[in-house]
């Protein structure tokens, strides 16, 4: 069950002016390729990007930088929707990356991630400031038929601060 400050968080980052925002002053890469998170939820985190002319490679698919941008984004998010369950504040930084690409991405992608329990399991274990925890969290993105086209994996370091 998510908190009061859970649901007003989700909530105001959904908020397409207020991500927007978010993006201009953190991640203005993603607001240059249109990377947009459209779900935040317990059951899943979802993040868009279109197929356009911004993104596109000489091999006319989607560049694996834009593909990666959107994949972290749908499992970041949800780790700040995790975050947002503990009182205490917490760091967090990517360590790891694993990607697997199986056909060319020439269309909108839509990358899930599912991996919210993982994250509550890990920060759990943040007892005393200084403590450090890694979870890994998957994205799979699929394109506009359904077809899974790349699955990315992030290792994400946390670090209750003091």
């Amino acid at each position: 069950m998510l908190t009061t400050e859970q649901i007003k968080f989700a909530k105001d980052f959904l908020h397409p002016l207020k991500q927007r925002f978010f993006f201009w002053k953190k991640l203005p890469m993603a607001l240059l390729g249109k990377v947009r998170q459209v779900v935040l939820t317990e059951e899943k985190s979802v993040a868009v990007v279109p197929f356009n002319r911004r993104n596109k490679n000489p091999f006319r698919s989607m560049y694996f930088a834009v593909q990666s941008m959107a994949a972290e984004l749908s499992t970041a998010a949800a780790a700040l929707l995790a975050m947002r369950r503990f009182s205490y504040p917490i760091a967090l930084i990517i360590v790891k990356t694993e990607a697997h690409f199986y056909k060319k991405a020439k269309s909108k992608l839509t990358f899930l991630c599912t991996d919210y329990p993982e994250y509550i399991n890990g920060l759990e274990t943040l007892v005393q400031p200084g403590d450090t925890v890694q979870v890994t969290a998957k994205a799979v993105g699929c394109d506009e038929e359904g077809n899974e086209v790349a699955t990315f994996y992030f290792t994400w370091a946390f670090k209750r601060k003091a």
